[in-house]
């Protein structure tokens, strides 16, 4: 795979020099530029369409969430900031990662091989069959056609599913990589029973008996992934928080 083209935005050059640094530490990501005018990076963004954008979130005029919703879908976003209590904001625009400044390269690294891993799962996507549902055993597993052969995916397997455009992946218990599809989410919503899944975020559909904690900002802690409930998504929560609560 070719080096992951990126953008830096932020109206602090010392913030700007020390991320194009780190990017040039980084053998699979490129530099395509960098802008303290995040008016002027926006039209960069949509002329060059980057893979990764790193934006800060407060600047002048636009900030990093404003702008996050003016670009192309093809750029990901990974914010950098120096308020922490961003970070639950970068879940609602769909944000690769948060990065809190100052910024240690190993936190940056971690960020950027988590952004090469997503391009590397779309690639594959992009590559792979469709997925076929089988309408005779719908009520308790999907098939899945990957390299070649029809995988069966009991829903008892599948810990939460991602959505990323037309695809999904399937995040299963018994696996470390998840299984792409080519389906869209609101399909793998209505396919999935109601009693056991729960969409909680635009991006986000979690098995209701995977859940470890739930935090007190509506952060659903499962094994080493927390995905936040989003506000459209709360009141369905909420309710079903209410029907399980030990009083």
């Amino acid at each position: 795979m070719s080096p992951l083209r990126c953008i830096v935005v932020d109206d602090e050059p010392l913030a700007v020099k020390m991320l194009e640094n780190n990017i040039s530490r980084t053998a699979f990501l490129e530099l395509e530029a960098s802008f303290t005018d995040p008016v002027a990076a926006l039209e960069a963004i949509r002329d060059r369409q980057p893979q990764l954008a790193f934006l800060d979130i407060q600047m002048p005029d636009l900030n990093g969430m404003e702008l996050s919703r003016m670009v192309p879908p093809q750029t990901r976003v990974v914010f950098t900031t120096a308020f922490k209590q961003y970070a639950f904001d970068s879940y609602e625009v769909s944000a690769l990662d948060f990065l809190l400044k100052p910024i240690r390269y190993q936190k940056f690294l971690e960020a950027a091989e988590k952004a090469l891993r997503w391009f590397e799962l779309l690639e594959a996507a992009a590559k792979a069959p469709q997925a076929t549902l089988d309408p005779h055993d719908g009520k308790t597993s999907v098939f899945v056609k990957s390299d070649g052969q029809f995988r069966k995916v009991e829903f008892s397997d599948i810990r939460y599913v991602e959505g990323m455009k037309d695809y999904v992946l399937l995040h299963l218990c018994s696996e470390r990589q998840p299984i792409v599809t080519h389906i869209t989410m609101k399909a793998v919503e209505e396919l999935l029973p109601a009693a056991s899944f729960m969409r909680v975020h635009r991006s986000f559909i979690v098995s209701l008996d995977k859940i470890d904690s739930i935090g007190g900002s509506y952060d659903i802690s499962m094994g080493d992934t927390l995905v936040h409930v989003s506000d459209a998504y709360k009141p369905s929560f909420e309710q079903y928080l209410s029907q399980r609560m030990l009083r």
